[in-house]
Formats: structure tokens, C-alpha cells, sequence
């Protein structure tokens, strides 16, 4: 089980370091769950150096890009998470699709020179509120994760675009058979992300195929991640 917070362009330098502080010992406490933070770039060192020595929390970039360096303005390489001590990053975030027109092809090469450098990967698959209306979910997703290389330190996140800071979650029978369809096309771990919360966190990870969570808005707030990863621990322990 693995619960990943996404940050996105939230928590600056500062209060990244104040909130990493105040959630250092999470990861103790989460028995059967691995507890994932995913800072902004400017603020990953600052996460870093909150949690501190020891911490069981580990840390993820919001993105990545496939070369080591290179003239790419912008862009990050899996070379300086690396040095900055990151662990893993996510890929193909629908925000990143949507805004900055990311396609399957990139994701793929993000993913696969993320994995070539020694990164884990949490990569994003789903459908828009009108692929799915129009009934075209399973060919949206098997497309998307067909341009998924399969790896050990790769995990799939589902999260279907009409549920992406909309407050709208999909219920836990879409989230399941989402989850389900998708492990028939690739052998990794599934996470579900789309308006994760307390409320609705237990319901959700105690599906079979659903394997954690990648939680927005909820990660930002220490009792509401908190909560979601104890709902975690207990949806792990009765597996």
C-alpha cells in the first residue's frame, strides 16, 4: 500500500520545511503502508531537510525529465533528484497533460529515463469526463498505459480527469473496475488519485485492486493525510 501526496504548486521553500517537520515521524507510524510526499522543485531540498535523518517518509518530484542534462530550459533531470537525495517522481500528471500538452510518447520517455537513473515512478493514466460519457474509458486507458515501460520501481496512479480538483470522486465500483481492467494490461501496483479524502479514503483503499492513494488538496493538511494513511494502515492490515 502507498499513499503519495502531491503538493502541486503549493508550499514554498518555508513552509514546506515547517510542514515536513510536523509529519517526519508519519511514516512510523504507517505499518504495511509506504507514505510518499511530492514536493514543488524549488521546495524539494527544504522537504528534505524537515524530514531530516532518518525519516520513513520518502520523497518524490512533481516531474522529470528523460535526459541527464542537456539544453532543455525548465527541465529537471533525474540526475539533480538524485543528487538532492529524491527518490521517485510522478509522470503524466492529467494537470501535465491538460496544461502543458504532455502526450503518451513523453510520459513514456520521462518515465523510462527516470527508471534507467534509479528513480522510482508513480505514472498517471485516465479518462476526461467526456471520453467517459462517450464510453470510451477502456480505450483511453489502454492506450495510456500501453506506452508504459514495466518495471519494478514503476506504479501506475488512476485518476480519472472528471475527479482532479472537481471535489467529484469516483465511486468505489468505478474506481474498482478501473483498477482492475488496467491490471489486466500491465503488471504494476495501482493507485487511485481524484479528490482522495478522509471522508472517502476507507471505502476506496479497501477495494481489491485498488493499491493506495495519490492524494492532492488532502496532502496539504497534516490531519487529513495523516488520516488517509491510517485509513491505509487498516485497508492494508486486512488485506
Amino acid at each position: 500500500m502507498l499513499i503519495a501526496g502531491n503538493w502541486k504548486m503549493y508550499k514554498g521553500a518555508h513552509e514546506a520545511r515547517r510542514f515536513a517537520a510536523q509529519i517526519r515521524h508519519l511514516g512510523e507510524r504507517t505499518p504495511g503502508v509506504d507514505v510518499v510526499v511530492c514536493p514543488p522543485f524549488a521546495s524539494l531540498q527544504a522537504t528534505l531537510e524537515g524530514l531530516g535523518e532518518g525519516s520513513a517518509i520518502r520523497v518524490y518530484a512533481q516531474n522529470v525529465h528523460w535526459e541527464l542534462e542537456g539544453a532543455y530550459t525548465g527541465e529537471v533531470s533525474p540526475s539533480m533528484l538524485l543528487e538532492l537525495g529524491v527518490e521517485g517522481a510522478i509522470v503524466g500528471h492529467s494537470e501535465r497533460r491538460q496544461y502543458f500538452g504532455e502526450t503518451d510518447e513523453w510520459v513514456r520517455r520521462r518515465a523510462e529515463g527516470a527508471l534507467e537513473a534509479g528513480l522510482s515512478v508513480i505514472a498517471c493514466v485516465g479518462e476526461s469526463e467526456e471520453e467517459r460519457e462517450a464510453g470510451e474509458t477502456y480505450a483511453v486507458l489502454e492506450r495510456q498505459v500501453a506506452s508504459l515501460p514495466r518495471h519494478e520501481r514503476l506504479v501506475i496512479a488512476y485518476e480519472p480527469v472528471w475527479a482532479i480538483g472537481t471535489g467529484k470522486t469516483a465511486t468505489p465500483e468505478i474506481a474498482q473496475d478501473a483498477h482492475a481492467f488496467i491490471k489486466t494490461l500491465h503488471p504494476s501496483a495501482v493507485l487511485y488519485g481524484g479528490s482522495v479524502k478522509p471522508e472517502n479514503a476507507a471505502v476506496l483503499l479497501a477495494q481489491p485492486d485498488v493499491d493506495g492513494a495519490l492524494v492532492g488538496g488532502a496532502s496539504l493538511e497534516q490531519h487529513s493525510f495523516e488520516a488517509i494513511c491510517a485509513a491505509a494502515v487498516e485497508a492494508a492490515a486486512a488485506a
